[in-house]
């Protein structure tokens, strides 16, 4: 044992510079306890809208579904998001007619906002977002003689207008990308997006079409920026409505701008474009939002046809004509007689067996 002379200077024994030495070193640490405040659901989309959402018509979206929800909630505080809060929430979503696929827009932007929220320690709990099942619904697009008469229609108003429209349904893009578009997305035969919705760029072929209508008509002055970049997306559907109420297509709600994204698509499937590839021409983040239009490939289907067609009679009393494509050498009955008859020579020749056995040994 030591003394409290040891200890004064500095001297150690045996037995304490072991113990020293195999003891682990144990350390001691606090957390900050950090108070939790309490917020509005407008508040925090105030703090974080512009580090979750790029400038845009969907940020646009985004904010009128939040402004909803914080109506909704009546501005009420909370720090913590509960599961009947949430309930509550889509039940009157869906009592103000609000669809499934709506629900769940909406439920998307609130998620996104309160997991934001939640790693920044401004909340500290979250429900559990659930997916409405959305029905698939009937997609409308244009005929080819919608088309023409709506085309001619726009052309009428405003040629950049005509340029954008015949652009937008032979390349399938969205609105904003085809705006967004710069000269340097353009070269030789293919066109690039890199603004687009799911963050994805894509690369696709030109139509010869689209390539008269990207082409500038000679004018004076700056060249601008891009093929469509005179135009706003408010000015396009301004012209869009006007033209589409001159030919008869005032009352169809479903005929807006994004209804040629869904003709370019259909007329892929119908021309035989396998699904893969038509998603690869989209866009598509996903297969499944392009299985939209698998069912307008009916071509493979054709084949059915002949399967399920009723025979038809070649010969008297109704019976199959041998031959048919619809017979079977398994399958396809044979007359009565024709089986008894059959069935009698086997017999004999059971029989005859034995004797031709015996007949042949006595010969040897």
């Amino acid at each position: 044992m030591m003394t409290n002379e040891a200890i004064q200077e500095g001297e150690t024994s045996d037995h304490f510079s072991m113990f020293s030495s195999q003891s682990p070193k144990i350390r001691y640490t606090y957390n900050k306890i950090r108070e939790v405040k309490s917020h509005r659901v407008g508040d925090l989309f105030s703090a974080y809208r512009d580090i979750l959402w790029d400038d845009g018509r969907h940020k646009y979206n985004v904010s009128s579904f939040i402004g909803e929800i914080d109506e909704i909630l009546l501005g009420e505080r909370f720090s913590a998001f509960d599961q009947s809060t949430l309930d509550n929430l889509i039940g009157t979503l869906r009592q103000r007619g609000n669809s499934n696929a709506t629900i769940n827009r909406k439920m998307a932007a609130l998620s996104k906002l309160l997991r934001k929220a939640h790693k920044m320690g401004d909340i500290h709990s979250l429900p559990e977002f659930r997916r409405q099942k959305e029905r698939a619904g009937r997609i409308r697009f244009l005929e080819r003689d919608e088309e023409a008469r709506l085309f001619a229609a726009i052309k009428s108003r405003s040629e950049d207008a005509y340029r954008l429209s015949v652009f937008l349904v032979d390349t399938g893009c969205r609105l904003g990308e085809a705006l967004g578009l710069i000269w340097n997305d353009i070269q030789e035969h293919r066109v690039s997006f890199w603004i687009t919705k799911s963050g994805r760029s894509r690369t696709i072929p030109m139509t010869e079409r689209v390539k008269e209508v990207i082409k500038l008509p000679p004018t004076e002055g700056r060249r601008p920026k891009g093929p469509f970049t005179k135009l706003s997306q408010a000015q396009f559907r301004a012209i869009w409505n006007d033209a589409k109420a001159e030919v008869g297509l005032g009352a169809d709600d479903q005929v807006v701008p994004h209804i040629l994204r869904h003709t370019c698509a259909s007329r892929l499937v119908q021309g035989g474009i396998d699904i893969r590839r038509v998603q690869m021409w989209l866009g598509h983040q996903t297969l499944s939002m392009t299985m939209r239009y698998a069912h307008l490939a009916t071509n493979d289907l054709d084949g059915c046809v002949i399967v399920l067609e009723t025979p038809r009679s070649t010969q008297p009393g109704g019976n199959r004509a041998e031959g048919s494509m619809f017979s079977s050498p398994v399958t396809t009955p044979s007359s009565p007689t024709a089986g008894r008859k059959k069935r009698d020579e086997a017999a004999a020749a059971a029989k005859e067996s034995p004797k031709a056995a015996r007949k042949n040994s006595k010969a040897k």
